[in-house]
């Protein structure tokens, strides 16, 4: 099977500069060990997959490694996975949407730009002496 990857610079217009990223465009899921293999030896801070999606407002549902886990979200990978969808898999697009454990998430095509919308996680008033005390401890203080 043939894997298509690209290295894309977020967050930059130059060439070597930026935020470098993987982005790997599946036709449905490999199998987890395998696409964290790929992310290893990409060796880059992410590599995202993304796979089309079976939800009716959702494009593809996204998925982010790096050399060593699965994390949870990443801004750069996301952005240039759009980056991959709207300017070589569908450029008639001036959006996409994933689908992610952190939620929708888009990349629009705006100005000669790409804007990427994030959930919003606001800030909440810790719970009890534990979560204080783990944050101070993260904290140094």
């Amino acid at each position: 099977m043939k894997i298509p990857i690209f290295q894309i610079d977020a967050f930059t217009d130059q060439p070597f500069s930026g935020n470098p990223a993987a982005v790997c465009p599946l036709d449905e899921w490999l199998p987890e060990a395998e696409m964290q293999s790929i992310a290893s030896e990409m060796n880059l801070s992410e590599t995202a997959f993304f796979v089309p999606s079976e939800k009716h407002d959702i494009d593809y549902d996204i998925r982010w490694f790096t050399p060593k886990i699965e994390v949870d979200l990443c801004g750069h990978a996301t952005l240039a996975s759009g980056h991959v969808v709207l300017s070589k898999l569908q450029p008639d697009l001036t959006q996409v949407a994933f689908s992610s454990r952190s939620g929708r998430l888009t990349v629009e095509h705006r100005n000669d730009m790409l804007e990427l919308d994030f959930p919003v996680n606001p800030p909440r008033p810790l719970k009890d002496a534990n979560e204080v005390a783990a944050v101070q401890s993260a904290l140094g203080a």
